[in-house]
C-alpha cells in the first residue's frame, strides 16, 4: 500500500470518524482525544502526543483549522496550513485519526467522539474546562499533561526572528 495514501486516510471528517468510532466501541477499545493548533511540530508536541497515545487504544487529534487557529493565536498564525499540519500529524504512527475543526473550541467534536480520555496540555488556561463535564458525565477522565519546558511554536518563531 502506498504510504502517502495511508497517511491521507488517517485525516478524516465527522462521517468517517463516526463509522470508526462505532468499530472501536464494538471492540471495546479506549478512545483518547486531544486537540490543538500543532503549528510547527516540535519535541514538546511529540512528547505530549506519545503520552496521550499511551493512555488508550486509539488517539484522535482535533486540529484547529486555519481560521480558528488564527483567532486563537493571532495575526500571522498559523505558519502552516491545516492541510500541511494535518499531514504531519497523520504521519506519526501513534496518531490514529486527525479531524480538522472550524470552531475555536472542540466542544462539538467532543460531543460526537465522547472519548474515554480527554488529554489537555498544561499550558491551557486553568479555568478552561471545555468538555470536562461532558467527558466526566460519560465516565471518562480528564488528564492534564505538563508541557516540555523550552519547547513551543511561539519560542521557535521568536528564535527565527532573532536570527
Amino acid at each position: 500500500m502506498d504510504q502517502y495514501y495511508f497517511i491521507q486516510d488517517k485525516i478524516t471528517d465527522i462521517i468517517g470518524l463516526r463509522y470508526m468510532l462505532s468499530v472501536y466501541r464494538f471492540k471495546n477499545q479506549k478512545i483518547v482525544f486531544t486537540e490543538g493548533c500543532f503549528d510547527l511540530i516540535h519535541r514538546g508536541h511529540i512528547k505530549f502526543l506519545t503520552q496521550a497515545a499511551g493512555m488508550g487504544d486509539k488517539l484522535i487529534v482535533g486540529l484547529n483549522s486555519d481560521s480558528s487557529a488564527s483567532k486563537l493565536k493571532g495575526k500571522g498564525r498559523p505558519i502552516q496550513t491545516h492541510g500541511t499540519r494535518s499531514m504531519i500529524l497523520a504521519s506519526l504512527r501513534f496518531v490514529d485519526h486527525v479531524v480538522i475543526f472550524e470552531n475555536e473550541t472542540p466542544l462539538k467534536l467532543l460531543k460526537i467522539i465522547q472519548p474515554d480520555v480527554l488529554v489537555k496540555g498544561g499550558d491551557c488556561v486553568e479555568d478552561e474546562t471545555i468538555g470536562d463535564d461532558l467527558v466526566s458525565s460519560k465516565g471518562g477522565r480528564i488528564v492534564t499533561l505538563d508541557v516540555l519546558k523550552g519547547y513551543s511554536t511561539t519560542s521557535l518563531i521568536e528564535r527565527i526572528k532573532s536570527l
